[in-house]
């Protein structure tokens, strides 16, 4: 059984509560609270007709699995429950796995000139076969390609497209996989600013 969506889940992410001194200061550009909650909605309860054929088990175990690698504990929590109330065992088997793939990052090496300097080196996760077998050749593609996204992101060239393409996942899925990764960046990173703002703001830091 799943649950409804919430209603704005930055807020739920960030502790955020009805008339707090963020819930305010959000209220202020009601247009980007309202966008970045619709744009959760259209990746993970879309409404039909839904493109490309990537289903909610996949996009929520991609979800957990980068939720997970940029290590932002109450991401990674909804989206592991979230993929829990679908596949209790998927989203075990995401963990154990997101664990193992975890990095520092960002990797990767630009074109030869004066931007190599920032060239840093660094593993590229890619599924064993034991890893392939819990997720299936075609949802393993898909972690390492968000792996890739993620950790990788100047190192992405046209045979990792190829190779989702060769495991089952269309032009259209390969878009919907890549919204879901940068969706989840953007999401983290608001989350995390609203987390440190409310810290700064609270009652014991003034009175501090």
């Amino acid at each position: 059984m799943t649950l409804s969506p919430p209603s704005d889940v930055i807020d739920l992410l960030a502790g955020v509560q009805p008339g707090d001194a963020i819930d305010r200061l959000r209220s202020q550009r009601p247009q980007a609270r309202l966008h970045a909650q619709q744009s959760y909605l259209a990746l993970f309860a879309p409404a039909a007709p839904v493109p490309g054929q990537v289903d909610a088990d996949e996009r929520f175990a991609i979800a957990a699995f980068v939720a997970a690698l940029h290590r932002q504990g109450d991401a990674a929590r909804f989206y592991a429950d979230a993929l829990a109330q679908r596949d209790a065992g998927l989203a075990v088997a995401v963990a154990a796995i997101a664990a193992q793939a975890a990095g520092q990052g960002p990797y990767g090496h630009y074109p030869a000139g004066p931007l190599s300097v920032e060239d840093v080196d660094g593993p590229r996760w890619r599924a064993d076969p034991a890893q392939r077998l819990l997720l299936g050749e075609r949802l393993a593609a898909g972690f390492g390609h968000a792996h890739l996204l993620v950790f990788h992101p100047r190192d992405a060239a046209a045979a990792d497209l190829q190779a989702l393409l060769d495991t089952g996942w269309s032009a259209t899925d390969i878009v919907i996989l890549a919204q879901i990764v940068a969706f989840l960046a953007f999401q983290i990173r608001i989350v995390s600013g609203l987390q440190v703002l409310a810290a700064h703001l609270s009652p014991q830091r003034a009175l501090a």
